[in-house]
């Protein structure tokens, strides 16, 4: 029982680590968002942990990983990037793992990061609207606006809060949670 406990902690570490390097190589897409919301990998070590060890060991890779990656590179969001990538990532990978651990299958584990990619994409621009941005906005002392003008200068339909969430923070997610997704299928049986 020990040492299962003991490879378990390996297991979450080594995923943490694996995810903290690949948070290292973000890129922006900016033909859909302003260049401060930056696509990364790191939600794969993250699924693949949950998958494999259960979905509360998910959500604890997702908290190392934020932790780890302060402590590497601080914050430049005075924490509230921090926070939305937590929250942001544990909405896509908890309902995925939840779904997979009743049936573990391909078929599950598809319907599961279908089911997670959409909580995901809900919450992110719920969230957004309603807590990151202006929290941003308000530790940096900069109106809402300056992110609604970034948006539309990305996209013209772009008009308020909320359309700079759907129009732009949607699609960021959408993005991140089909490649994300993919990535994950093709590697998780080989690796588990």
């Amino acid at each position: 029982m020990r040492s299962e406990k003991t490879r378990t902690m390996v297991e979450i570490a080594m995923l943490s680590a694996i995810a903290v390097v690949l948070m290292l190589f973000e890129f922006p897409l900016p033909f859909i968002a302003p260049p401060f919301y930056e696509l990364d990998f790191s939600e794969v070590p993250v699924l693949i942990g949950a998958f494999a060890l259960g979905p509360w060991a998910g959500v604890i890779i997702e908290a190392i990983k934020i932790l780890l990656n302060l402590v590497i590179n601080g914050t430049i969001t005075a924490f509230v990037g921090e926070i939305g990538n937590f929250i942001i990532g544990v909405a896509f990978v908890l309902p995925a793992a939840l779904i997979y651990k009743h049936k573990k299958s391909k078929k599950t584990a598809m319907i599961g990061l279908a089911t997670g990619g959409i909580i995901m994409i809900v919450a992110s621009c719920f969230i957004n609207v309603f807590i990151l941005l202006p929290a941003y906005g308000k530790a940096f002392g900069m109106p809402v606006d300056t992110f609604v003008e970034m948006g539309a200068a990305i996209i013209p339909a772009i008009h308020s809060l909320t359309t700079f969430c759907l129009f732009s923070v949607a699609p960021f997610n959408i993005i991140k949670g089909i490649v994300v997704s993919l990535i994950t299928l093709v590697l998780y049986k080989h690796i588990s």
